[in-house]
C-alpha cells in the first residue's frame, strides 16, 4: 500500500547532474537536494501501472536492457527527472495528468533524455561553466585589484563588472543549453510513442494544460532565464509532427483509464486534503475511481468499519483487483486484526500478475501482527524473500525486527533495524544498531558479516 520513505540514500543524486525536467517550468521544477535525499513512495499498484506504460517505451528508445529503474516522488509538483539509470517520476504528474497518454508522453520525453546521453552532455557542459565563471573572475579580480592599487574607482567598478559579467554569461549559456535539450527530448518522445504505436495527443495536451496553470506562461516573456521552454511553445513545436502519425486518433486502452483514474484516486486520498479524492472526480462522481479515493479517505479518517463496507462494495464490483483486496489487508492490519489482514493480502497476492515483492512483505507483516507465535516462522521467510528480491522496502525491515524480536533473537532484530536506516539514509542510526548486532551475532554467518558491512562501510 501507498508507503512514504523519508528519503533514498542508494542515489548519489545533485541537483545539477539530474537531467530534469519532463514538463515543468522553472517554478515547478523539483530537483533533488545536492544530499540526495528524496521523499519517496513505494506502491505496488502504481509501481505496477507505471511500468507498463513504461515497457514498450524502453523498447521503442533502444533502453529495455537498460536496467531503467523508474521511482515515485512524493511530491504534489508536475514534475519528472531522471538520473543514472533512474526515472523519478512525482505523484503530482501523475494526480495531474487525466489520461494515460499524458503520462506516457512525460515518460517518453525523459527516455529522451537518456536515450540522448544528456546527463553527460550537461555534466561536461557544467565542467565548462564552471572553467568560464572562474576564469572571468581571476580576470575581473585582476582588473579591479590594479583599480583599486591606482586609486581608480572606475577601474575597480570594472573590474567587478567583469566577474559578475562572466557569471551571468555561464548561467545563460547553461539555460540555453538546457533548452535545447529539452526540445530535442520533445522530439525523441514523439519518436518513440509512434514506434510504440501510440499517440502523441497525450504530450500535447500535457503542455497544453501545463500552460493553462503556469504563471510564468504569462509573465514578461523572458524565456532565455528559464531552463526549459515554456510550454505552450513546445506544444506548437511538436503538434504538427505529432498529428502526421497515423496513431494520432488512436484511443488509450479503457482497461488502462480506469486502472489511471484509480492511481490518480488513490494518490488523491493520500496526499491531498480530506475529500480532495471526492472533488477530482466531481463530475464523475459514481466512478468506480471515485468510490475507490472514498473508501481510502474513510479508512484515514479512522472509520474501519465502514471503510471495509465500502472496500468490500469495490471487490464486489472488481473482483479481479488485486489492489481493492489490498486495501482492505490494510484496513484490517491497522484494525489489529492480523490473521484477516494476511488472508487479505494472500488474496491480493494471488490476483496480483506483476508478483510484487511488496505485496508478499505484505502477507508477513500481517503475520506478524497477528500475535501467534506458530506463524513468525512463515512470516519470517516472507519477509525475508520480499527484502531479497527488493531492498529497499524499508518498511518491511520494521516488521521483520519485530519478529525475530519476537522470537527472542534480539542480534537478528538488530540487524534488521539497522537495515532499515541503512536503507533509508540514516547511517548513522544504521551503524549503532549494526555494532549492536554484530556483538550478538557470530562473525561467519551471512548475519554477522552484514552486520559488520554496514559498520565498516564508508558513507557514500
Amino acid at each position: 500500500m501507498f508507503r512514504r520513505i523519508s528519503s533514498l540514500a542508494r542515489t548519489g543524486l545533485s541537483a545539477m547532474a539530474a537531467a530534469c525536467v519532463a514538463l515543468t517550468g522553472p517554478v515547478a521544477e523539483a530537483a533533488p537536494s545536492s544530499k540526495g535525499n528524496l521523499p519517496i513512495v513505494r506502491d505496488a499498484e502504481i509501481e505496477q501501472l507505471v511500468t507498463e506504460y513504461a515497457a514498450p517505451l524502453l523498447k521503442a528508445a533502444g533502453l529495455s536492457r537498460s536496467g531503467i529503474e523508474i521511482i515515485l516522488v512524493n511530491s504534489s509538483d508536475f514534475n519528472a527527472f531522471v538520473s543514472g539509470s533512474r526515472i523519478f517520476v512525482n505523484t503530482g504528474a501523475i494526480l495531474a495528468t487525466e489520461t494515460p497518454g499524458q503520462l506516457q508522453g512525460v515518460l517518453a520525453h525523459e527516455m529522451g533524455h537518456l536515450a540522448g546521453g544528456h546527463q553527460l552532455r550537461l555534466r561536461e557542459r557544467i565542467e565548462n561553466a564552471k572553467v568560464l565563471t572562474a576564469v572571468t573572475s581571476l580576470l575581473g579580480l585582476g582588473v579591479a585589484a590594479a583599480g583599486a592599487a591606482t586609486g581608480s574607482r572606475e577601474a575597480a567598478q570594472a573590474g567587478t563588472g567583469i566577474m559578475a559579467g562572466g557569471t551571468g554569461l555561464a548561467a545563460r549559456d547553461l539555460m540555453a543549453y538546457k533548452r535545447g535539450e529539452e526540445m530535442t527530448a520533445d522530439r525523441a518522445a514523439l519518436t518513440y510513442l509512434e514506434r510504440a504505436g501510440l499517440s502523441g495527443r497525450g504530450l500535447v495536451d500535457s503542455f497544453r494544460n501545463l500552460d493553462r496553470q503556469s504563471f510564468f506562461s504569462r509573465s514578461s516573456g523572458r524565456n532565455y532565464l528559464s531552463s526549459h521552454p515554456m510550454p505552450n511553445d513546445r506544444a506548437a513545436a511538436i503538434e504538427d509532427a505529432a498529428r502526421r502519425s497515423p496513431y494520432w486518433s488512436k484511443p488509450d486502452d479503457p482497461r488502462l483509464v480506469e486502472r489511471h483514474q484509480l492511481a490518480r484516486a488513490k494518490i488523491a486520498a493520500y496526499t491531498g486534503s480530506p475529500g480532495d479524492a471526492k472533488r477530482l472526480f466531481s463530475r464523475d462522481p459514481r466512478s468506480i475511481a471515485a468510490f475507490y479515493g472514498d473508501a481510502i479517505e474513510t479508512h484515514l479518517a479512522g472509520s474501519s468499519s465502514s471503510a471495509l463496507k465500502k472496500v468490500d462494495a469495490l471487490i464486489a464490483a472488481r473482483p479481479q483487483n488485486p489492489w481493492f483486496a489490498e486495501l482492505k489487508g490494510e484496513i484490517l492490519l491497522e484494525a489489529g486484526r492480523g490473521a484477516e489482514a494476511a488472508k487479505a493480502y494472500r488474496t491480493a497476492t494471488k490476483l496480483d500478475r506483476s508478483n510484487s515483492s511488496l505485496l508478499r512483505a505484505e502477507i508477513g507483516q500481517a503475520l506478524v501482527v497477528s500475535g501467534d507465535p506458530a506463524v513468525l516462522p512463515e512470516a519470517i521467510d516472507l519477509i525475508e524473500e520480499a527484502l531479497r528480491r527488493d531492498p529497499s522496502n524499508a518498511n518491511a525491515y520494521r516488521f521483520l525486527a519485530m519478529a525475530y524480536g519476537r522470537k527472542g533473537d534480539i542480534g537478528r532484530a538488530e540487524l534488521a533495524t539497522a537495515e532499515q536506516y541503512w536503507n533509508t539514509g540514516r547511517l548513522t542510526d544504521a551503524r549503532i544498531f549494526a555494532a549492536r548486532a554484530a556483538q550478538k551475532l557470530a562473525p561467519s554467518t551471512p548475519a554477522g558479516r552484514r552486520a559488520r558491512d554496514i559498520v565498516s562501510t564508508p558513507r557514500p
